[in-house]
């Protein structure tokens, strides 16, 4: 084995490095399997916290409305009137009270049935027919509970309605005249058990966890099981007392054993359990430790060829510059070889790397020449055009349509002539507002004739503005954008309006439509896509005239001179952006 070793340097430098890597890489391996073992559990308690905190917020919201439902109709008057009307009156109030707290109920789909149990002889009145209705008294236990406490809260009880039979739970609160405070009866306001189960079940539960609802008495009253046991100490028998607004206990042993999160609901001192087995983390335990050994393994396999690789690269290196030397295709650009040493190799290789780069340089810069060379025909080929040529022409035929008595392709010709001569403008960066107004005005005389009784288009523009100075082509695009994207949408006929204000020293423009509105999702896409970096590449078109626009405005103004959008769906949108007020000849 030594003489093995001593023959060979790769062979001595390979083991080294293996060995050294190896310790640190499994002693790595099992400190993240402790760490990730530990995490496991934590992850899932902190994520049956958060479930447990959403479900509570749902239930609270709900019996809060309960409650608030409850105060509104005791203090109702046509509520008291019925109480204190004698049996003649009160039958004929009978049909209206129903219809008032069917009404209440219809629009709550968690509320199963809401009831006015009279103290007097007249008739109770429900939301719907009760045939029968197991529901507790807690006066039986102790009669002056409702001296001491507003509402109470009943236990899980059956009720068999016109609806069908159903497991409820319900808010009694009592009723008194508010004037004497003398008792009149009782309300009766009860929560479909199925909804607050659906709503469980809903929660995410994997594995053979479970979700219990409970009160201070350890009664279920709703869970994410079919069958619902009594109490929870016939699902969790022995569990210890869960104090505080919200932890975790543990229940059971071996594989048993179980995590048992709570969370208090103060609204009715209500308890929700969520009980998660411990055989689900080691599960989970087992996964990451294949993960981990799986992960170690192929580290491994990828350090011992990396190893092999550049010891093989640092004994043989006059072998591999001649293989290398030999693929190199001379009719392709020559590859960079490392240099590795200083020694006569590695001279060798930096006077090969020179000459490679001198050689890619003199063809990069054949190639500059050659398109410097075709850039320069193009633009004289396109110095030949001539703008004045197209005016010329276009206002031929213009002449032409007037004496033919076609004065629609006349105006849209002569449109057409002054909306490309202002957009051209030799070059000219900026412009007065009156100008900018003026080829809006030729750009939508050109589309109501393309598209006639499609849209109006109005203008309301503070004269003070007109000879301010502005970056032209700026109101155009948002113009083309509500009429593409609102009004041609829309059935019927659209107003587009142009709004031009002057205030202190801003001018704020505004481009408003009645076209089909933008959904709130694909507003807040645009304005991302609106405050992006402007790509370097023109590909991508989509709202390609207000990025332009945008970016302009953020180039020329700065950030303050953004776009601002406003839309409702099915109303219109409205896109506006303020300028600094300035005086000045355009350039």
């Amino acid at each position: 084995m030594t003489d093995w070793l001593r023959r060979s340097l790769k062979r001595k430098i390979s083991i080294l490095l293996l060995v050294s890597i190896l310790f640190p890489l499994l002693s790595l391996g099992f400190f993240s399997y402790l760490i990730a073992s530990n995490l496991t559990e934590e992850k899932a308690k902190q994520s049956g916290t958060s479930v447990l905190r959403q479900l509570g917020t749902n239930l609270e919201f709900m019996m809060r409305d309960v409650e608030n439902m409850s105060i509104f109709l005791i203090g109702n008057k046509d509520v008291q009137l019925y109480l204190r009307s004698p049996e003649a009156e009160a039958a004929m109030q009978q049909t209206r009270m129903i219809e008032f707290i069917s009404n209440l109920t219809y629009s709550k789909t968690y509320i199963s049935d809401m009831t006015i149990y009279p103290n007097s002889a007249a008739v109770p009145v429900s939301s719907t027919t009760i045939f029968e209705s197991e529901l507790p008294d807690v006066t039986r236990t102790d009669p002056e509970y409702f001296e001491a406490h507003p509402s109470w809260w009943t236990p899980l009880y059956r009720t068999n309605t016109a609806a069908g039979q159903k497991q409820v739970l319900s808010l009694v609160r009592p009723i008194r005249n508010l004037n004497s405070f003398r008792p009149l009866g009782k309300l009766v306001i009860s929560l479909d058990e199925s909804v607050v189960a659906r709503m469980l079940k809903r929660s995410g539960i994997e594995g053979d966890g479970f979700l219990l609802l409970a009160n201070a008495s350890g009664q279920v009253l709703s869970g994410s099981m079919d069958a619902l046991p009594a109490t929870v100490d016939e699902l969790l028998p022995g569990l210890p007392l869960l104090d505080g607004t919200e932890g975790a206990v543990y229940h059971g042993s071996g594989k048993s054993r179980m995590t048992v999160l709570y969370r208090t609901l103060p609204v009715a001192d209500w308890q929700l359990i969520e009980a998660i087995p411990v055989a689900d983390y080691k599960a989970q335990n087992r996964y990451v430790l294949a993960l981990t050994a799986a992960a170690v393994g192929v580290a491994l396999l990828a350090i011992a060829a990396l190893v092999l690789f550049f010891v093989q690269r640092m004994t043989r290196p006059l072998r591999m510059l001649t293989n290398f030397l030999k693929r190199t295709d001379p009719e392709k650009p020559m590859p960079i070889y490392p240099v590795e040493s200083m020694d006569e190799v590695g001279q060798l290789v930096r006077s090969y790397n020179q000459l490679g780069g001198r050689i890619e340089r003199l063809t990069e810069q054949v190639k500059m020449t050659e398109a410097a060379r075709t850039e320069a025909d193009r633009q004289a080929l396109q110095a030949q055009i001539n703008p004045h040529f197209l005016y010329n022409t276009l206002s031929s035929i213009h002449w032409m349509a007037l004496m033919n008595q076609d004065h629609q392709i006349a105006e849209m010709v002569g449109n057409l002539s002054d909306f490309l001569r202002f957009s051209l403008n030799q070059g000219a960066q900026f412009c007065t507002v009156e100008q900018e107004i003026a080829h809006v005005r030729h750009y939508a005389n050109i589309q109501a004739i393309r598209y006639p009784d499609q849209f109006d288009i109005l203008f309301a523009v503070d004269p003070q503005l007109l000879s301010r100075t502005m970056l032209k082509l700026l109101l155009q695009p948002l113009i083309e954008n509500a009429l593409a994207h609102g009004i041609q949408k829309k059935v019927g006929k659209g107003t587009i309006s142009v709004h031009a204000s002057l205030q202190g020293e801003q001018m704020t423009f505004a481009v408003e439509d009645t076209g089909v509105g933008i959904e709130p999702d694909k507003l807040q896409r645009i304005v991302a896509r609106l405050n992006e970096p402007q790509a370097p590449d023109r590909t991508a078109k989509e709202h390609y005239g207000l990025r332009n626009v945008q970016h302009r405005l953020l180039l020329h103004y700065g950030a303050e001179a953004g776009l601002q959008i406003e839309s409702t769906a099915g109303v219109g949108t409205r896109v506006s952006f303020t300028l600094p007020a300035t005086e000045g000849k355009p350039t």
